[in-house]
């Protein structure tokens, strides 16, 4: 049921190339679990990281990867040459709109500034209204806690309504992810503006 129903995930992640094997371990096993699964990845399109082992372990177990990658960072080699699709956006904000516009659910994985971006800026569309999809924060390691308990602040310190919390899940392991996109009610999304 759930695979029939999700069958596009984006997964946002570090480019990183010096994130440490905890970290790309897990993302590749994330794209070998979707592919498995039936179910087509999008990223980022990046070569290096945590964004190309979890290209890698869909790719080298079947899957099919389309990259969204602005034009800038094509000019700049820093797509990964091997994926199914490639979808050139003239900048970042494009970008961003055609992932979330072609995701089922979405997955963060551990990253950076760029990732964190992506991560708080698609809860805030969900928030809003603007995409009412699955969000799934996968907390390899722990990674994770530091913002999570900066939530939990924002609720406590009336920064944020507890309700909000709500708006996503959150993973300690890849399976976990593939359970998590299988068991969260489907939302009507007829009415999504992104």
């Amino acid at each position: 049921m759930g695979k029939a129903r999700r069958r596009t995930i984006v997964v946002y992640g570090a480019s990183s190339p010096k994130a440490l094997p905890v970290y790309t371990d897990a993302a590749y096993r994330l794209g070998r679990l979707l592919a498995e699964s039936g179910r087509s990845l999008v990223t980022g399109a990046g070569r290096t990281g945590l964004m190309a082992a979890v290209e890698n372990g869909a790719l080298e177990h079947g899957g099919t990867v389309t990259g969204v990658i602005p034009q800038f960072m094509v000019d700049n080699g820093w797509m990964h040459p091997g994926l199914t699709k490639v979808i050139v956006t003239p900048g970042m904000h494009q970008r961003k709109k055609r992932m979330s516009r072609m995701a089922h659910a979405v997955v963060a994985l551990p990253g950076g500034t760029g990732t964190f971006e992506e991560l708080f800026e698609i809860i805030t569309w969900k928030m809003l209204g603007l995409f009412l999809k699955p969000v799934i924060i996968l907390n390899t390691d722990h990674y994770y806690d530091p913002i999570l308990t900066m939530l939990r602040s924002a609720v406590d310190q009336k920064f944020m309504s507890s309700r909000f919390t709500d708006l996503w899940s959150v993973a300690e392991t890849p399976e976990q992810v593939i359970e998590l996109i299988d068991s969260i009610p489907e939302w009507d999304c007829s009415e999504c503006k992104i």
